[in-house]
């Protein structure tokens, strides 16, 4: 049985003081939630912060990127192994809007997606089609070349532990979300391809979330749904009532 991830990117958002009067109001609002991980990514200069008041809870810590070096002359940059001793558990890899405004490929998400796992940290690793491909026909075409490279070279042994995040590009922020049908419709082929990449007991194992304007009045449809695991919430994860509400959404 695969753990529902339920995680919050909120983005270039939230200095460190309201990042911290976010977590003390949202934690005793999850305080009662079972059986899903709760993950909230904030900017860099909040992540120690947030790592901290969330030590010893039930919720996580996410990077919003990594570099896929260990360390380096990479102004900037941040490493894996910086991440985890900041007290992150989770990175966020490959997002449409890392690959749209700052020219991440593929090839640099494969590197993230080793470096991290090397780390003992937990990928969670983008892809989706945009509106373009999608009426073009070509979204199968887009996310397969996408899956197939980002996991090229992982170990089968491995690839459990990356979360893969299916997120339609013309589906966020725009107020637009994919329907339960079409998510579940991209989500089973992608565990289809898990499967001939990797086995069938990797693709059983395998968490696949949906992201692209998750709300609390669309979470329970798509929950629902048997080939997805969870969510990658951006907009409704800034407020704790509103993000607490999705991770209660049974």
């Amino acid at each position: 049985m695969r753990t529902p991830v339920i995680a919050g990117n909120w983005k270039m958002y939230k200095t460190t003081a309201e990042s911290q009067a976010f977590v003390k109001e949202f934690l005793p609002l999850v305080a009662g939630v079972q059986g899903v991980e709760i993950v909230l990514s904030p900017p860099f200069p909040s992540l120690s912060v947030v790592a901290a008041l969330t030590s010893g809870t039930k919720v996580g810590v996410a990077s919003q990127n990594v570099h896929f070096a260990a360390e380096g002359a990479y102004t900037g940059e941040v490493s894996p192994g910086m991440l985890k001793d900041a007290g992150a558990g989770y990175a966020i890899i490959g997002h449409s809007e890392r690959r749209q405004y700052f020219a991440e490929t593929d090839d640099g998400v494969n590197r993230k997606v080793k470096a991290v796992l090397a780390a003992g940290l937990v990928p969670i690793m983008c892809l989706g089609e945009t509106l373009a491909e999608r009426e073009a026909g070509r979204t199968f075409e887009v996310v397969e070349r996408q899956l197939r490279a980002d996991l090229s070279g992982v170990a089968a042994a491995d690839a459990p532990t990356v979360i893969v995040a299916y997120e339609p590009v013309w589906a966020i922020g725009t107020g637009k979300t994919a329907t339960k049908e079409q998510a579940q419709e991209v989500h089973a082929f992608l565990r289809g391809l898990v499967k001939e990449i990797f086995g069938g007991l990797v693709a059983e194992k395998i968490r696949i979330l949906y992201g692209g304007s998750v709300k609390t009045e669309n979470i329970a449809e798509l929950m629902a749904q048997p080939d997805i695991d969870g969510a990658l919430v951006g907009g409704a994860s800034l407020k704790a009532n509103s993000f607490a509400g999705i991770a209660k959404y049974r």
